[in-house]
């Protein structure tokens, strides 16, 4: 298993995701992934408050509340890092993100320690800001999370589909206040890349773009390091399930270029598609840590053998350059 840091705190450099555990992924099996998980090196999982309100039958609270009941079935402690998120949820029940919960210093406040008992835990390891909230400013946001980290209930902070402006202004209010600010950024990206001019598909979703990059880039040239942890990494399937077409963004020639060099690579490497994909992110400048979801044991095993191959630098140059 590789490994990566976030502000000191070492955690696997693949991040497994349990938005379905609990849910559409049964309790037995969501248990067994996750001991699986564990046992191979795996040290950080991702979830939400709002995990799964969308499926028939759930409310939005079902991967944290599975997440707590296998955290004291197990005996897990310190030792696996888990990341929530707040402000997606749902006020009206039936519902969807039109009735978000926000991020105002009263919804933060009152998500954060919901999901801290559902986790069962004293301090939430890393909390993100799920999705922005227009109506709140992020000054206010800012310091609701800076109040929890100074309570001791929160470790970490991060934001996830902000815009590139919205995450500077946190940081300025976050340095103004003189307390702490979003380490760990959370967006949609993979190695193929979207057209940034079509609409996504998937609500909610906001891709990393070059200028996140560049701006993740300029902030450690300032001693301000980040870690970008890329979700949907594998694209819902798309690079190896003919059932699984690509969204439309995706509909373009660099696409068929680039498809070419990751078959060129695999073959070179004796690896599947999705192995390359992820040694490529997790092999990227600056730090990428891919976030995996999985519901069986074959694609978990999948994901977990990436994190021993390793790209030659020509062949990361190759994936990185072609368009």
């Amino acid at each position: 298993m590789r490994h990566t840091t976030i502000n000191g705190r070492t955690v696997s450099a693949l991040c497994l995701g349990a938005m379905q555990f609990g849910s559409t992924t049964d309790a037995a099996t969501s248990a067994a992934l996750l001991d699986r998980f564990v046992d191979a090196g795996g040290t950080f999982v991702d979830t939400a408050d709002c995990y799964q309100f969308w499926v028939e039958g759930g409310h939005g609270h079902e991967s944290e509340t599975f997440l707590g009941r296998w955290r004291r079935e197990r005996g897990v402690t310190d030792e696996v890092v888990i990341a929530t998120k707040v402000g997606a949820q749902p006020t009206v029940p039936g519902t969807g993100l039109e009735t978000q919960e926000g991020l105002s210093a009263q919804a933060v406040a009152t998500a954060a320690e919901r999901s801290r008992q559902r986790l069962g835990v004293d301090s939430l390891d890393l909390l993100y800001a799920h999705r922005e909230d227009p109506a709140t400013p992020v000054e206010e946001t800012m310091e609701a999370f800076a109040r929890l980290v100074d309570e001791g209930t929160v470790r970490e902070l991060g934001l996830s589909n902000h815009r590139t402006w919205r995450l500077e202004r946190a940081r300025a209010a976050a340095e103004a206040r003189g307390g702490p600010r979003p380490r760990v950024l959370q967006y949609r990206y993979s190695y193929l890349q979207p057209r940034l001019d079509a609409p996504l598909e998937s609500t909610g979703h906001m891709h990393a773009t070059p200028e996140l990059f560049d701006y993740v880039r300029a902030e450690a040239a300032q001693g301000r390091e980040h870690v970008v942890v890329a979700y949907t990494s594998l694209l819902s399937g798309a690079y190896t399930r003919p059932d699984r077409p690509l969204e439309y963004a995706y509909d373009h020639p660099g696409t068929v270029a680039r498809l070419a060099v990751l078959d060129e690579v695999a073959v070179e490497t004796g690896a599947t598609r999705n192995q390359v994909v992820l040694s490529w992110l997790m092999g990227h400048d600056p730090v990428v840590v891919p976030l995996v979801g999985v519901s069986s044991a074959a694609q978990l095993d999948e994901a977990l053998e990436a994190t021993d191959l390793i790209l030659t630098p020509e062949q990361h140059a190759r994936l990185t350059t072609t368009h």
